[in-house]
This record gives C-alpha cells, structure tokens and sequence, in this order.
C-alpha cells in the first residue's frame, strides 16, 4: 500500500546510488524485515532528507563533482525500533559536508544533526523484534564494501517518493 499525504511540504530527498547487487541485497532484508504495510520504500542510504524542491538544488547537487568510490558497511545499528547497516566512508563524509555549506541555509533540524550513515532495513517494529533481528544478522555479519555510483535526487510526496534525477559520479 502507498501511502501519500496530501498536507507535506515540498522537499527533495538526495540518496547514495548503489550498485546493483548491493541494491538488491538491502532490498531483499528490507522486504523480509521491514512490516509491509509501511514499506513502500527501497533500501536507501540518506546524505539530505529535505532540501528545496527547487530547479536550483539539482544543479548545486550536480556541482559537487566525485568520481565512483567504494563505501564500507562495518556492522549494524540498533534502531531501537528497527535495525541498519552502519556505513564508512571518509570520501561520503567530504561529499556530505561539502553539500551541506551548499545548502547551509536551506537545512532542515535533521539535516543539521550531523551524517550517521546508514542503510536501514528493519524499522518501526517492536524493539524486541528489532532486537531480535539485531543478534540474528550479527551472527554472520563480516565487513563489505558498496559501489557508490552517483547521487539521486528524489521528491517527498507525503510518504511516498518520485525520482526526479540521477546524478552520476564521473
């Protein structure tokens, strides 16, 4: 079920593109754990969750050139109410930074608090499921790396998102 809220403000999210393997393999733990009712995302690795929804902010997102680089997944978060992956990358960090004065007057409070990167694929479930679901990915989890190819720019409808473009790195 897709769910829209008709009274949101006008925002841009911008995610990390990941390769395609990767992808699926967050998609596929999203599907198994996420409740389906309120999963009508795919997995993604936030760096804004609401920028202008401008033409402006697409170009100053392309501005802050990358090439590909490599991220690495080092373990996993309790969410309290959910579990991700914890994601590394001092290459990420600069990129988020650098956006961020870009956009320094344009922050929301969640943006301002700070790059906790992270791939979320469990959340809003009982803390003793999340907690579960914690020891269990644990048990196998050994470090790896993601492809990260480029920036996409994807606009908040509500709950749901449409993907607006495709920044890729060079």
């Amino acid at each position: 079920m897709e769910i829209t809220n008709t009274l949101y403000e006008p925002a841009l999210i911008v995610t990390v593109q990941m390769d395609e393997a990767s992808q699926n393999y967050f998609n596929a733990l999203r599907t198994q754990y996420f409740p389906p009712e309120r999963n009508f995302l795919n997995a993604h690795l936030t760096l804004f969750h609401k920028l202008p929804d401008t033409p402006e902010t697409a170009a100053q997102v392309a501005s802050v050139a990358a090439t590909p680089f490599t991220i690495q997944v080092r373990g996993l978060i309790n969410l309290g109410a959910g579990v991700a992956f914890r994601i590394e990358s001092e290459i990420l960090k600069r990129l988020r930074s650098d956006l961020a004065r870009l956009f320094k007057d344009d922050l929301s409070a969640q943006d301002r608090q700070g790059f906790r990167g992270h791939i979320t694929v469990s959340n809003k479930t009982r803390a003793e499921l999340a907690r579960k679901l914690l020891a269990e990915l644990s048990l196998d989890f050994k470090p790896f790396e993601v492809n990260a190819l480029g920036l996409d720019l994807w606009r908040y409808l509500g709950g749901s998102w449409e993907h607006i473009d495709f920044i890729a790195f060079r």
